[in-house]
């Protein structure tokens, strides 16, 4: 009821799997979420959306005068955006913001140490097929919450840095496979035994299912992970 109420206000967030769009031939709802407190859009404190730079593809470093580099495993993240409203086409033009804490399960504009950092967030405009690609760090386990990246979907990138009206805000569940595996290493302080106190089953955000949340992983350790997520909305 809380997760309902918080979304209330939102307009609805149409998610396609790649695995159920590619099996049903359908388009299913993907849940909205909380954007949570640390979002970085102007709504709640700091606003990352209004720095030069913002709109990028490679999201490690910090922008506009700061200059840390967050580190970790390699991830590239790559959201597919289809047009709910004309049978799953790809939608381009798009916007979407993403953002996640660090290998520490640090937030940059909030987190202490991290205050004065602005990375693991940035824009990307969807292309002729409906893509957004981020290149990033795997994040880590911080206490209470499973693995997860932000999503905001905007109209344009135009409305994305302006703060605009929001198409979506939603949330991607990180698989426990590769969660397991990334926390073996080092640099992942306290995240294997976070995830150890945590499910997908308890946690506050995806507790009510993950079908059309959660992502597809590729890759290793050594080689960085690849991880993609087909989603729709009302073009």
């Amino acid at each position: 009821m809380l997760r309902l109420l918080a979304g209330a206000s939102l307009l609805p967030f149409l998610g396609c799997s790649s695995d159920a769009a590619g099996q049903s031939g359908q388009c299913a709802r993907i849940p909205e979420e909380t954007a949570g407190p640390y979002p970085g859009d102007g709504s709640n404190g700091p606003n990352a959306l209004a720095l030069s730079g913002i709109v990028r593809s490679d999201i490690r470093s910090s922008i506009a005068g700061a200059t840390g580099v967050a580190t970790g495993v390699p991830l590239t993240l790559t959201l597919t955006l289809v047009n709910v409203a004309a049978s799953c086409a790809p939608l381009a033009g798009a916007a979407v913001y993403v953002w996640h804490c660090d290998a520490l399960g640090r937030y940059s504009l909030y987190s202490s140490g991290a205050t004065g950092q602005n990375w693991l967030r940035g824009v990307q405009q969807s292309d002729a097929s409906g893509r957004v690609t981020f290149a990033s760090i795997f994040p880590g386990c911080y206490p209470g919450r499973w693995p997860h990246i932000h999503v905001e979907v905007y109209p344009t990138a135009a409305a994305a840095t302006a703060s605009g009206a929001r198409l979506a805000t939603t949330q991607i569940a990180l698989p426990q496979a590769s969660c397991d595996e990334v926390y073996a290493t080092g640099g992942y302080t306290g995240s294997a035994a976070n995830l150890a106190q945590i499910s997908l089953a308890t946690d506050s955000v995806f507790s009510d299912g993950v079908t059309y949340e959660l992502a597809s992983a590729t890759g290793s350790v050594a080689a960085g992970y690849g991880m993609t997520l087909t989603v729709g909305v009302q073009g």
